[in-house]
């Protein structure tokens, strides 16, 4: 009887154990935000989607859920522009907001701690993803800063290699998955290749397809009204239009645009006189994807066979590409 009974206790605390670890809670506080409402968002391919909303009472809020597995996510405020990031896992976190909406506290969290730490060192020149990749073979946070920003910067080999050295583990985890999607679309977009053909609407909704344009040297440009470094860009690629475009040479714009209006002045504001086309769908365009497009401004430069000769070229590399191969 003695031993059915600790049997009991024993499968008590056990369940008592799963109970209290299974699912989030977010305890946190908005410093100068006395009530209203903040938003858990969740991240996919470069977008942030509403989860949950709780109220801001006294600054402070809860939330509470459950998550298969520690993901990226954020927080926003109807005052923030852009979401505060985070990984969120299961177990109860502390979380600080500060009355900027620009940082974010967690308490004692090893895996937004590694997170953080590397938020701007990802962008400085020379960062080694390897490295990071190599140290914490098995953290999503690797396998999120490696998806995220070097699928566009590194050489395809160098891509596969660092991919390698992530753990089975993370066989499941959605950047992994993600990562290995795009490695294999890129070896379909590699130089020498024929550039794979599509069809998206102008801004006339008129279907084009790329094989329209066979017979010309044709530069994809990848941008968005939205995105500062491609406006930037515009004026450069404005000057290759005009220096080249009486020599069997042209531009096809693919907008990353959800909004028509915004890309169409965009395209009269920067003087942009060539083939525009986009489906307005932001990143879940599937042009992009086709051609392994993680981060704009970008292009590729095609041949009038349509074999892809360059990409990613941009200013004066964009000139010297066109005076080599353009006689």
């Amino acid at each position: 009887m003695k031993q059915l009974i600790m049997i009991v206790l024993a499968s008590l605390l056990m369940v008592g154990c799963q109970e209290a670890s299974k699912g989030y809670v977010i305890n946190g506080e908005v410093e100068g935000m006395s009530d209203g409402e903040i938003y858990l968002k969740s991240f996919r391919n470069k977008m942030f989607f509403d989860v949950d909303t709780a109220e801001v009472i006294d600054g402070k809020f809860t939330f509470k859920g459950e998550v298969d597995q520690p993901l990226l996510y954020g927080l926003a405020t109807d005052q923030m522009g852009y979401p505060q990031s985070f990984f969120l896992e299961n177990v109860t976190m502390n979380v600080k907001l500060d009355a900027d909406g620009k940082t974010l506290t967690i308490e004692d969290s090893p895996i937004n701690t590694l997170f953080q730490e590397n938020a701007e060192k990802v962008f400085e020149e020379g960062y080694n993803i390897d490295s990071l990749v190599s140290r914490y073979p098995s953290s999503p946070v690797a396998a999120f800063y490696l998806y995220r920003y070097f699928t566009y910067q590194l050489p395809l080999d160098g891509l596969r290699e660092t991919r390698a050295k992530l753990s089975p583990s993370l066989a499941n985890c959605p950047y992994v998955k993600d990562l290995d999607g795009i490695i294999k679309q890129l070896e379909h977009v590699q130089i020498g290749q024929v550039a794979p053909e599509f069809s998206l609407p102008d801004t006339a909704g008129v279907m084009v397809s790329l094989s329209d344009f066979r017979g010309k040297y044709v530069l994809l440009d990848f941008w968005a009204s939205w995105c500062p470094p491609c406006r930037r860009e515009n004026p450069n690629v404005v000057k290759a239009f005009q220096n080249y475009k009486d020599k069997g040479f042209t531009i096809i714009g693919i907008s990353l645009d959800k909004d028509k209006n915004k890309w169409m002045k965009a395209i009269s504001d920067d003087k942009l006189t060539w083939t525009h086309l986009s489906d307005l769908k932001y990143w879940d365009s599937e042009i992009p994807a086709l051609y392994g497009i993680r981060g704009i401004p970008a292009n590729v430069l095609l041949d009038p066979n349509g074999v892809i000769i360059a990409k990613n070229i941009t200013g004066e590399e964009l000139h010297r590409k066109l005076e080599e191969v353009i006689k």
